[in-house]
């Protein structure tokens, strides 16, 4: 692939738990034999990235400081933007640690010349009626910045709490929701760009990028994840 050609890039990467799941094995030994093996692939996303694009790398607490290391020195320590966190809820009966319950995703930029669509939708949020009430209690505003307040919004922080996991309509383990996808597309990308996931599972990065008017590239070592993506984008792609 030739160097500064994608847009965007979000991958949602083998977490290294050890399991072997239906779809794919999530095995790559100990945490420096995981890093080995992900120095030379972030190194080439870090080579075809544009200038202007930017990266969201997704992982949890098993290697996701490992990561932030090799990212610092792939990328710079000065393009790091963001550690998301994704919280979600589900069931659980841990009784010897907290449940945990929250993904880690790193954004990073390769210069500072980068995508940010700050307002768009998925990322702005509404001041709540507590938040106004409090408002007019506390800092004395009167009803007229009251009802500015109301009709105004503000950037959501890097606790995403609002998206669900995803539990209806899953057809590869560890598939995440459109919603998730669709913020980081439509704050990191631009209509036509090309949004690329090496990583791609079921192909949802490349259902969203498309319903939102972008180009994908993608792929994935598991032929099963290729024939999903394959039907999934069939369906839309006219």
């Amino acid at each position: 692939m030739p160097d500064n050609y994608i847009d965007l890039i979000y991958c949602d990467i083998l977490y290294n738990t050890g399991k072997k799941f239906k779809d794919y094995d999530d095995q790559l030994g100990s945490p420096k034999d995981a890093m080995n093996w992900y120095r030379p692939r972030l190194i080439e996303i870090h080579r075809i990235l544009k200038n202007c694009g930017s990266i969201y790398l997704q992982c949890d607490y098993r290697l996701i400081h490992y990561l932030k290391i090799e990212m610092d020195n792939i990328f710079g320590i000065h393009n790091f933007k963001n550690e998301i966190i994704w919280h979600y809820k589900s069931m659980s009966n841990t009784k010897r640690f907290f449940p945990r319950k929250h993904d880690n995703i790193l954004f990073y930029s390769k210069s500072d010349d980068y995508i940010f669509n700050y307002n768009n939708t998925t990322i702005q949020i509404p001041y709540s009626e507590a938040t106004i009430k409090r408002s007019k209690t506390k800092a004395g505003f009167n009803n007229d910045q009251a009802d500015y307040l109301k009709s105004t919004t503000y950037l959501i922080e890097d606790v995403w709490d609002d998206i669900s996991f995803l539990k209806n309509g899953v057809v590869y383990n560890t598939q995440k929701p459109k919603a998730l996808l669709q913020r980081i597309i439509e704050t990191s990308s631009n209509e036509g760009d090309i949004v690329g996931d090496f990583f791609m599972g079921s192909g949802t990065t490349g259902e969203v990028a498309i319903e939102l008017g972008r180009k994908f590239i993608g792929c994935d070592i598991v032929e099963k994840a290729c024939e999903i993506t394959k039907k999934r984008l069939e369906k839309i792609i006219i």
